[in-house]
């Protein structure tokens, strides 16, 4: 399993950077999601499940960037993902550059959906475009229904938005409705899927949803 250390990409134009990789991991034919979300809201256990229930159908890779550790990659690689660690240097982030430097050590090619699971934060990974052909987001019941007033960037730039632990809502303050309509106000276009990797409610429809956009990415 590898671990790639990464420094903050000096250059001035990641824009173009990642208009340039995503070009490229569209004629490879290879679907790269960012994935973000804050620490705990369960990205690690919804990626288990799906890469569980998708292995058969397709070759899946993730790459988990983080400041530090292993561990998550270790247990991706486990559930039969393709996987590598990119530690990111004190960054809060991933870039175009970063991304595309860990794509080259984790060896993209042949591979048919990709998720970069970004560092968890609800600000930084939403700022800087790495590339990715989807941007999805992570909202945990335990985290609030307020999070589309207080983080509106990310609701905005996210094409899904996962909310997760929905098997907690009785023991949460958390209006599932409104928390739908503001993140639909930020941005109608979003497509929402409540899910419980838990219980596995939920996973079907999300799991159909990378099905789809695997199967468009290719076109």
């Amino acid at each position: 399993m590898k671990v790639i250390e990464l420094n903050a990409s000096v250059t001035e134009s990641n824009d173009r950077d990642a208009d340039a990789l995503r070009l490229e991991m569209k004629k490879q034919g290879t679907l790269l999601i960012n994935l973000m979300s804050s620490p705990g809201s369960g990205k690690t256990t919804l990626l288990s499940e799906t890469v569980t229930d998708l292995k058969s159908e397709m070759k899946i890779g993730v790459m988990e960037a983080d400041i530090a550790s292993d561990v998550d990659a270790v247990k991706m690689e486990s559930y039969g993902a393709v996987s590598i660690q990119a530690h990111t240097d004190g960054m809060c982030h991933m870039d175009a550059g970063m991304t595309q430097r860990a794509l080259d050590a984790m060896g993209s090619k042949g591979l048919d959906l990709i998720f970069l699971e970004n560092v968890g934060n609800l600000i930084c990974p939403a700022e800087f475009d790495t590339g990715a052909g989807r941007k999805v987001m992570i909202l945990s019941v335990p985290e609030g229904d307020d999070k589309p007033l207080k983080y509106p960037l990310m609701f905005r730039e996210s094409d899904a938005l996962v909310i997760t632990k929905i098997d907690a809502l009785p023991y949460f303050d958390f209006d599932l409705e409104k928390c739908k309509e503001r993140a639909k106000a930020l941005n109608p276009d979003v497509q929402i899927f409540p899910v419980s990797a838990k219980t596995g409610e939920g996973m079907e429809a999300f799991e159909d949803y990378l099905r789809r956009e695997v199967e468009d990415w290719k076109k």
